[in-house]
């Protein structure tokens, strides 16, 4: 299979496994969250497969057709306002030298997002985002469970990379 085609292929595949993803989100509610972060690990497939450029791609098709198609527009919201662009703004974050500029990167993308969502899905926020107190408390809190995320997201990008990648790429020699 030429270079092409097969970038071609796995962005299909990567996009069609985001939407998978991305529905049972939709149909789930109490997994919305969990879901569009799995929906994330594909794109992260297409960075450490294909390249940023082809997962930025992943990124838009799956966001525009999880609008489009999906029946709650939560997940794919969620999806598009970090989860979806965020394994892609790791992999250029990861590439910064020092771990204290790294986690600073990444905290200030997080809360970005966060604050966009903010505007977003007020009401979905525990229902006391309104004062500055329960602003500052979800802002808190947050950052502590994305610092975990970003943790265990990284274990799950090197078990794909150790388990999964080699048979990807085994089909890239056929």
């Amino acid at each position: 299979m030429n270079s092409r085609t097969r970038k071609l292929t796995l962005s299909a595949l990567f996009v069609a496994m985001t939407l998978v993803m991305l529905y049972f989100a939709s149909i789930w509610p109490t997994g919305q969250l969990g879901l569009a972060a799995v929906a994330s690990l594909f794109v992260a497939a297409a960075v450490i497969e294909l390249g940023i450029g082809s997962a930025v791609s992943v990124f838009i098709v799956s966001s525009l057709l999880g609008m489009l198609i999906l029946p709650n527009r939560t997940a794919p919201l969620l999806f598009i306002l970090f989860f979806g662009f965020y394994p892609i703004v790791k992999s250029l974050i990861e590439r910064i030298r020092g771990n204290a500029l790294k986690w600073l990167f990444k905290l200030v993308v997080f809360n970005a997002s966060l604050l966009v969502m903010w505007f977003f899905m007020r009401e979905m926020l525990l229902g006391f985002a309104g004062d500055v107190q329960g602003a500052f408390f979800i802002f808190l809190v947050g950052s502590v469970i994305f610092i975990i995320f970003d943790f265990g997201y990284t274990k799950l990008i090197w078990f794909y990379i150790d388990r999964v990648s080699k048979f990807i790429r085994r089909g890239k020699n056929s």
